[in-house]
């Protein structure tokens, strides 16, 4: 082990690079929370005509439709009142939409991001489907997350990879199978929307590789006891061309500790949140990975890299700040 007063010579961001992520992050947010008051309203609504009576009808994003009575004052009320709030939604929407793309041109000339556009794109590939909620990035990939956090960036092999290592939180399993036949689609096509060419690896059916050489491992905690509650082994969709998640044994201790997520940025100026464990979790697991007697030796090594790496974004880079502050803000119902 190294000495604690060791250094890894952390890269700040430059001042133009700083202010450029935080006006960035707040578009960004922004725009979450647009897409979130836009799906509520999703869907029409719309006058038919029937015995010679007008009814309000309500259009479902799947097309189904409900009458919600003859009109009346009442219904005319809520008529305009949604009509009034999906225009003022979707105006909203295609606003922040237009200054998230600006900041996107800006985070790419400022060179404000360096994680791997794969990532970014796979990561926004479960937004958009509704399961990022589902995953954790437990695996290198994290560093991103506490190194933005912090505005520094890790001047070590600490972050070279070539796989990312997906969390899949097996304790909502039966919201996310809902979201998968809503979806109808396997984990695998959603994937295949950041980058066509993932395929299933054909000896190691919990990973898909890219044509660049680029892995998605899906990987869950050790199953539960109880018979049918947490099936293993699991496929995660209907589809049979489709990952089966394989178990780790810190999988349980991932989870319990909650998230971290942050906003970070591609080296071609996109953003997505990413969703890590929270930082004191991740040290104590690579800690003990790093300790095991049968841990590959060059495995071990950079486990115990990282986890001196991540405590030095504690100790030094205000990064024990930032998670007790979030934390207050989360017991306080602040935003």
């Amino acid at each position: 082990m190294q000495k604690d007063s060791e250094n890894f010579g952390f890269a700040e961001l430059s001042e133009a690079q700083t202010r450029q992520y935080i006006d960035a992050e707040a578009a960004w947010r922004a725009l979450q929370s647009a897409e979130r008051a836009a799906k509520e309203v999703r869907g029409s609504m719309m006058w038919r005509t029937q015995d010679g009576r007008r009814y309000l009808i309500r259009v479902a994003a799947s097309g189904a439709q409900t009458s919600m009575g003859p009109e009346s004052q009442h219904n005319t009320d809520i008529y305009e009142r949604f009509m009034a709030r999906k225009a003022a939604a979707q105006s909203r929407q295609q606003q922040l939409r237009l200054a998230v793309q600006q900041h996107v041109r800006l985070n790419r000339a400022l060179r404000v991001g360096r994680v791997p556009n794969v990532v970014v794109d796979t990561l926004n590939a479960l937004a958009q489907a509704g399961l990022a909620d589902h995953f954790l990035t437990v695996g290198t990939h994290a560093l991103y997350a506490y190194e933005t956090a912090c505005g520094v960036r890790v001047q070590t092999e600490a972050t070279a990879t070539q796989d990312i290592d997906l969390l899949l939180d097996t304790r909502k399993r039966l919201r996310f199978a809902t979201t998968m036949q809503r979806l109808d689609s396997s984990l695998l096509g959603i994937f295949q929307k950041a980058d066509k060419t993932f395929m299933l690896r054909d000896d190691q059916k919990y990973t898909a590789v890219n044509a660049s050489g680029f892995e998605i491992d899906v990987v869950r905690r050790p199953a539960h006891s109880r018979a049918g509650t947490d099936p293993h082994p699991l496929r995660v969709s209907a589809f049979e061309d489709d990952f089966w998640a394989v178990q780790i044994p810190s999988g349980q201790a991932l989870l319990d500790s909650g998230r971290f997520s942050q906003m970070v940025v591609a080296t071609s100026g996109q953003m997505a949140t990413l969703h890590a464990p929270m930082p004191h979790r991740f040290i104590h697991v690579k800690n003990q990975l790093a300790s095991r007697p049968d841990r590959d030796p060059l495995k071990a090594r950079k486990d115990d890299l990282q986890a001196r790496v991540v405590q030095q974004l504690l100790d030094q880079y205000g990064l024990s700040y930032i998670v007790q502050a979030r934390q207050t803000r989360s017991d306080t119902g602040a935003t």
